[in-house]
């Protein structure tokens, strides 16, 4: 009884998650259209959210010694890439848009094991990457001689690519004895991303009175504070911190097909609140995109204890950060890892 209501718990929390991370692109894009840089907005997100996790980082200095080279890939990776090219991929093309083509992550995870690590992967694996690349196509309507900005899908494409950096970079170290706690994890890795995105960002040069003011979506003036509240609280700190718990709850089978819900999310957001409408081959397109995403994250064969690396592209993506506090609690939750598609963040 008490296993199935912690499962139902870290479902509901799964499902919040999906929703707070889903969320961040349509309360940036209208910052974005309001005047700010999208190096600004990531770097006030980032930043915003640093602060608030700087009492954790401090709880576990002790990783500044233990994982340097982890801490510092994942900010650079994880959290300065991602969060950088997904923002000015938005500024360019539809949210949702730019989402399907960040899930092609899962699949671009494939080509690192198939081809960097040389290990074999299963058909069904294979299958999942065509499906998403096909799902793509018709997202970017390759038939109309791609319609949609070129720098914004590759901006996108290009945070797809760090998404591969997260998950090589979260599965490394997944089998030591003394793993990195993924609280911690995350704490720096925002801090770092903050770093590097204030020499990157240049913030002192952002005209701070947007901030004062309000934006426009989709007709309706909302306050500019409002929004930037909105993605540091609940797009990036609820949006992790409910991801880890709930992951502790949940095989990473379901806390992956949960996590690519986040793409369904952002699309449903801008289209209601930002009036960013697709048409019936585009939706259809994202449904293979997603399904595409969850078939090479779930059929990926699994790697042997002594090569993390090459476990399912979901189990990748949720790698050593999401399993790092695995000896201590498994008793009680069983199998932990951090869900896929933490982008948007």
């Amino acid at each position: 009884m008490h296993a199935s209501q912690g499962r139902s718990a870290g479902l509901g929390l799964a499902l919040a998650s999906a929703f707070a991370f889903g969320g961040s692109g349509v309360a940036a894009k209208p910052l974005i259209e309001a005047g700010l840089d999208p190096l600004h907005v990531v770097w006030l997100r980032v930043a915003g959210a640093a602060l608030v996790m700087l009492p954790v980082a401090w709880r576990h200095r002790d990783l500044l010694r233990r994982k340097p080279a982890l801490l510092v890939g994942f900010g650079l990776l994880a959290v300065a890439g991602v969060q950088a090219f997904y923002f000015a991929s938005i500024s360019r093309i539809p949210v949702g848009v730019a989402l399907l083509i960040e899930y092609l992550a899962p699949a671009l995870v494939l080509g690192w094991v198939r081809f960097v690590q040389r290990r074999p992967v299963t058909r069904a694996a294979a299958l999942g990457v065509v499906l998403a690349v096909g799902g793509l196509s018709c997202v970017v309507q390759v038939w109309s001689g791609l319609t949609f900005d070129l720098v914004g899908l590759l901006l996108a494409l290009a945070a797809a690519c760090c998404q591969v950096g997260y998950f090589v970079l979260s599965d490394q170290g997944a089998d030591e004895a003394e793993q990195a706690d993924p609280l911690g994890v995350i704490a720096y890795g925002l801090l770092i991303g903050a770093l590097v995105l204030t020499v990157v960002a240049r913030p002192w040069g952002m005209d701070w009175a947007i901030l004062g003011g309000s934006a426009d979506m989709d007709g309706s003036s909302v306050p500019a504070w409002l929004l930037l509240g909105w993605i540091v609280l609940i797009a990036t700190v609820l949006a992790y911190v409910t991801g880890v718990i709930s992951v502790r709850r949940l095989s990473p089978q379901v806390a992956g097909v949960v996590a690519c819900l986040e793409a369904v999310v952002a699309t449903v957001l801008a289209w209601v609140l930002l009036g960013e409408h697709l048409d019936a081959p585009q939706i259809l397109g994202g449904a293979l995109v997603l399904v595409g995403a969850f078939i090479a994250q779930s059929s990926t064969p699994k790697a042997p204890p002594s090569d993390p690396v090459a476990t399912s592209a979901g189990d990748a993506g949720t790698g050593a950060v999401g399993r790092a506090e695995e000896g201590s609690g498994e008793k009680d939750s069983g199998e932990k890892q951090l869900p896929a598609g933490r982008t948007a963040p």
